[in-house]
């Protein structure tokens, strides 16, 4: 089966909307909410409210650092960047947000977002007022575990990076982490396009931008990958696999 590659963002993707049973695609919830015997209608009837946001075009931003906390966002369609400024005014990028992915679960304990979220290409969202999912999370166990499941994602990700890996490892692991992410959604694992700047990636992986060409250039000429501009291709996905491990714990 061939799987579209990302980002996607046709017009069908962008109107995607399930049915009046089943949730998009690239639904963040549907798999909670299915497990607890809740399609879409029965959803309605608890008045639960999703409002579609966007489109966001690339520089948009989603929320400011600072902004009142009211809602939680899932991804339908696009790359969202999470990033901070520090008082010296330098950027630390916080984390690449893909389709099926959310945001704003960093702000649950607080009543402010403590950090920025920025379109980095055509984004929709499907936009969640978190004290109503927060209600409806207390009637759906798999809902909760759902929610809880996410933060443990975001802060595992987070965690990943702070150890003493190699150049290398950390470029593996966050090419082969971002390939299973996007296949978990429907598309290809091993061909896809960097929505996000070089500078950024090595910004997220704590290293120079030249290290993440240098060490792109060396993966392809070893013929790991192929890369075109932002157009890559995963060639020796075992090898890559093997060089990400220690750092996904695989």
């Amino acid at each position: 089966m061939n799987h579209a590659e990302f980002p996607r963002n046709d017009a069908r993707t962008l109107s995607d909307d399930g049915d009046s049973l089943h949730f998009c695609s690239t639904c963040a919830f549907s798999s909670a909410c299915l497990a607890e015997g809740m399609d879409k209608s029965s959803l309605m009837d608890l008045h639960v409210l999703v409002e579609h946001v966007g489109p966001f075009h690339a520089g948009e931003h989603v929320f400011r650092e600072g902004d009142p906390f009211e809602a939680i966002a899932a991804v339908r369609a696009g790359t969202v960047k999470t990033y901070v400024i520090d008082r010296d005014g330098r950027e630390h990028v916080l984390g690449f947000h893909l389709p099926g992915e959310v945001i704003g679960l960093n702000a649950i304990d607080g009543d402010h977002y403590p950090c920025n979220a920025v379109a980095l290409d055509t984004v929709m969202l499907c936009r969640f007022s978190f004290p109503k999912i927060a209600v409806l999370a207390a009637r759906l166990p798999g809902l909760q575990r759902q929610l809880f499941r996410l933060l443990s994602r975001d802060i595992g990700r987070a965690a990943l990076l702070a150890g003493d890996w190699s150049a290398d490892q950390r470029m593996a692991a966050f090419l082969i982490g971002v390939s299973r992410r996007l296949a978990a959604r429907g598309f290809s694992a091993n061909r896809f396009q960097l929505t996000m700047a070089r500078t950024d990636i090595a910004n997220y992986l704590r290293l120079a931008p030249e290290t993440v060409s240098r060490v792109l250039r060396r993966f392809q000429e070893e013929g790991l990958l192929r890369v075109d501009r932002r157009e890559l291709e995963l060639v020796d996905r075992v090898a890559l696999e093997a060089l990400a491990a220690p750092v996904l714990r695989d």
